[in-house]
């Protein structure tokens, strides 16, 4: 979707509306307090309307910040994590390599075989993933039983090694609690469709923030944002 036709007939600025995406999906903040924040800086802005700039740009923030991210390593760190979906307990599969650096992630309503085949059939697909050397994840039956489906099909490299080890996949678990930060304030999320996009945005701006995006450095905040800009083709 091109830009022009990405904010026709919005009321407010292309810089104001992701802004607050920018804000939502990075900080641990909820609606009404942007709406509030807008507000202190003169800009009335109803929270319910924030809610939807969110559920429309924060998938296009992912998608968009794709080719532009650096090349990640061949060592994978697998898990999931839990993330509650009208009350109930979804899935969120995420993968860094051995240096932090965010593969992909997938929200499942299922936490099997089928569902980690998927999710690694995702991050195999990702522009800026290689095919891994090892991939490490916990004592999670479901693993061996995707990769193996995997190399079954030659989706993976029969080479691959599949190490399971709480111990040394601390490094995802760690990860995670940047994820759970942010979604805390949420108190839970309305459907499934919403859990998924909202959360797009805050992995992306997750991918943003540590520093995985090219020529934009670890901490740049102030770049960070005119990069958001910049990719939506929106001057300041």
């Amino acid at each position: 979707m091109s830009t022009a036709s990405l904010f026709r007939w919005r009321q407010f600025l292309p810089q104001i509306i992701l802004l607050n995406v920018r804000w939502y999906c990075r900080y641990s903040l909820s609606y009404r307090n942007l709406e509030e924040m807008m507000q202190e800086r003169g800009i009335k802005v109803d929270h319910s309307t924030i809610n939807r700039w969110v559920l429309q740009y924060a998938p296009e923030l992912d998608k968009r910040i794709r080719q532009h991210l650096q090349p990640t390593n061949d060592s994978w760190r697998t898990d999931e994590t839990y993330i509650k979906v009208r009350g109930v307990w979804k899935y969120l599969y995420r993968a860094v390599d051995s240096a932090g650096n965010t593969l992909d992630f997938m929200l499942s309503a299922k936490r099997d075989g089928k569902a980690a085949a998927r999710f690694f059939g995702k991050v195999l697909k990702g522009q800026h993933t290689q095919t891994p050397r090892v991939i490490t994840v916990d004592k999670n039956a479901a693993y061996p039983v995707a990769i193996d489906t995997l190399k079954a099909d030659e989706t993976l490299a029969a080479e691959t090694e599949l190490r399971q080890s709480k111990y040394l996949n601390n490094v995802i678990e760690q990860d995670h609690r940047n994820t759970k930060r942010i979604v805390k304030p949420m108190m839970g999320f309305k459907s499934f469709n919403t859990a998924r996009r909202t959360l797009s945005g805050i992995e992306a701006m997750n991918m943003i923030k540590k520093g995985q995006v090219k020529g934009i450095g670890l901490g740049d905040s102030v770049s960070q944002a005119k990069f958001i800009e910049a990719i939506f083709e929106v001057s300041a």
